[in-house]
């Protein structure tokens, strides 16, 4: 199913290229990394607001009703949206917050509808930066990351 046959879609330009936020059933849904969405929505017209002022550095908490999923994918979202803009934390110390395994919360982390929103950015390895599913992978995880100043940054 494309972002279209979901809901309605709004394009923003942000520094790593055009992202497409899909809006269904009044929450916010996903974030596509591609240009092609044009619809008008007060959620999708508040949502590219936020997110332009989260890039030019004037919003550093997103106040938006996502699509939170189910079971462990809740949890683990909801872990990632309470770590505050600039900090960090590893897959271990989500998994403790979940009572999951730390490669259970990389697998959720990876499958985040939301990201930038729901911030898997933020979430590292115990030695390493960890993965990033957008394009860019990693290099885009460690811009948003000095984009936020995070001070765990693991470069």
């Amino acid at each position: 199913m494309t972002g279209r046959e979901a809901g309605k879609c709004a394009t923003c330009t942000t520094p790593f290229g055009p992202v497409t936020l899909v809006e269904a059933g009044g929450i916010l849904t996903k974030v596509e990394w591609r240009d092609g969405g044009g619809d008008n929505s007060p959620l999708l017209d508040e949502a590219l607001r936020q997110l332009r002022a989260y890039f030019d550095g004037s919003l550093t908490r997103f106040d938006l009703p996502f699509d939170w999923g189910q079971g462990l994918h809740e949890r683990v979202r909801r872990a990632m949206a309470a770590i505050p803009f600039d900090e960090t934390r590893t897959y271990g110390q989500i998994a403790a917050t979940v009572g999951a395994p730390a490669q259970a919360v990389g697998q959720a982390c990876g499958a985040n509808p939301l990201p930038i929103f729901i911030p898997c950015h933020r979430v590292l390895g115990r030695s390493g930066l960890g993965g990033f599913s957008a394009p860019g992978g990693v290099e885009t995880k460690v811009a948003l990351l000095r984009h936020e100043g995070a001070a765990g940054l693991l470069i």
